[in-house]
């Protein structure tokens, strides 16, 4: 009986999870924390900080907390070397493949950069996002998955990137096979006090790079949302983030990683390192439309199987295009298309599992570009 009701769990079709996004749920972790006076990484309310979202992640059965150290160096926000917290959860799945949502919980308060003590509420920069990974940790911890999910409450961002950093080094040393990161970084307002607003889409930024495949990854998020969130879609940036700034993908990404940011529409600066950056100014329905596509996106990355290996174009002229790779046993695939001018997918075909090859008729290679992905992965692209 115990088997059966762990395998319906696992085989049940993620559909409707989306559903069980709670905005109020985020409204009272973004009221605990942004209620204290600042979270900055140099101070003891960081770690106060990070003890109350460890908590909040061991009430969520399941989950491994772990409050991982490490050291923030000297530098132009830090005034000493000290040791810093920050929190992993961890989602054990079938495999040690992983997928990582999260964002940062430190904040900041750039009106007066010598005083470490100054008000910085940080509602929307960053306990937005902080939220959202919690509440999709909320929500996938009772499925099982085929692969691991981390949820991640990064500290440093503010002092220049250095928990992400510190857990994307660690990653690499560790050997962690991350298939995708989701960090979600100022994602609680759609309006600006200039008069600009919008309700229905998110910023999806993604790094073009020969050493990880952020790109495809931001494609398959509009590809495997399309449809489903009513009124609500990513809007694809291809830039690797906001000009001249960072966020703690970038750390992810330095490391080979695949990793994307996600940001809302209209940033309002006057709100961002500032004392204004209070509760009363976030949407938690729009907050709570960013978190269904975060778990829209997670629940797929953490069901698929290992990329395609080997994947390539047969090299023959013709007016139909066949697509190869190296399969393994009992894989389901997806072959994508789109026109070379088009930056999403347009087209796909779902392949049997444990094929190998997959003619796409009467489109030429001239005029398109292919991927494979692992039915519910992240494509890779045919060369």
């Amino acid at each position: 009986m115990v088997f059966l009701v762990s395998l319906a769990l696992y085989l049940q079709v993620p559909v409707d999870l989306t559903r069980q996004i709670q905005p109020d749920r985020m409204r009272e972790v973004v009221a605990h924390l942004s209620a204290m006076p600042n979270r900055n990484t140099n101070n003891a309310t960081l770690t106060e900080a990070a003890q109350y979202i460890a908590e909040q992640y061991r009430k969520i059965p399941g989950l491994q907390v772990e409050i991982m150290k490490y050291t923030l160096p000297k530098g132009s926000r830090i005034p000493v070397e000290k040791g810093v917290v920050e929190v992993v959860a961890t989602l054990p799945g079938e495999t040690d493949r992983r997928v990582i949502v999260g964002g940062h919980f430190d904040s900041i308060n750039m009106q007066e950069p010598a005083n470490l003590d100054a008000v910085a509420p940080g509602a929307n920069d960053d306990l937005s996002g902080m939220s959202q990974a919690m509440e999709c940790a909320r929500v996938m911890a009772q499925y099982k998955w085929k692969n691991t999910l981390v949820f991640v409450a990064f500290s440093g961002e503010e002092q220049g990137l250095y928990g992400s950093r510190a857990l994307a080094r660690r990653a690499k040393a560790e050997g962690w096979k991350i298939d995708a990161v989701l960090s979600s970084d100022i994602v609680g307002s759609s309006v600006s006090l200039n008069g600009q607003s919008d309700k229905h889409h998110v910023r999806v930024f993604s790094e073009e790079s020969p050493l990880h495949n952020s790109r495809e990854l931001a494609r398959f998020i509009e590809w495997n949302s399309r449809g489903k969130l009513r009124g609500f879609s990513p809007t694809l940036v291809f830039r690797r983030d906001r000009f001249q700034r960072g966020g703690d993908h970038s750390s992810f990404n330095a490391e080979g990683y695949t990793a994307v940011r996600f940001t809302e529409a209209f940033e309002e600066f006057t709100r961002q390192h500032t004392k204004d950056d209070r509760l009363e100014f976030v949407d938690f329905n729009y907050l709570a439309n960013v978190a269904r596509l975060n778990l829209l996106t997670a629940a797929a990355l953490a069901n698929a199987g290992p990329n395609p290996e080997n994947v390539r174009m047969a090299p023959r002229q013709a007016h139909d295009t066949i697509i190869r790779w190296t399969p393994a046993a009992g894989q389901k695939y997806t072959v994508y298309w789109r026109e070379t001018n088009s930056p999403i997918w347009k087209a796909s075909r779902e392949v049997d599992a444990g094929k190998g090859e997959a003619t796409i008729e009467k489109i030429n290679k001239d005029d398109y570009f292919f991927a494979v992905g692992a039915t519910g992965g992240v494509p890779i692209e045919a060369k």
